[in-house]
């Protein structure tokens, strides 16, 4: 996810700030954390309090899916026994019309 290419470049920015160690630390820490943010920023990360919230979202998607697959089976099922039924049921019914056509 994090390139090597940003996080050398990371690493340069942080190194030409602290070259002026001479600087007051205030003044280098404030400029390590806006080279820090930026590199973060660029990164598109979320915070872990979002990334918890899509993760129960995520859950309770899949289990709303999986209880859908489940239905969509049953009722699947249901179908074929019923035109099995059926075909059985016409079956028969040619089957007696023939007999009774024939008893005639």
């Amino acid at each position: 996810m994090v390139t090597h290419e940003r996080i050398s470049r990371l690493a340069q920015q942080i190194g030409e700030r602290l070259q002026g160690a001479s600087q007051a630390p205030e003044d280098i820490q404030k400029g390590v954390q806006q080279v820090v943010k930026g590199a973060f920023d660029r990164l598109e990360l979320v915070s872990r309090e979002d990334f918890d919230i899509l993760m129960d979202v995520l859950q309770r998607t899949r289990s709303r899916v999986e209880a859908l697959e489940k239905q969509v089976a049953a009722l699947e099922t249901l179908i074929e026994q019923g035109a099995n039924s059926a075909s059985t049921d016409g079956a028969k019914e040619k089957g007696t019309t023939q007999i009774g056509e024939q008893e005639s």
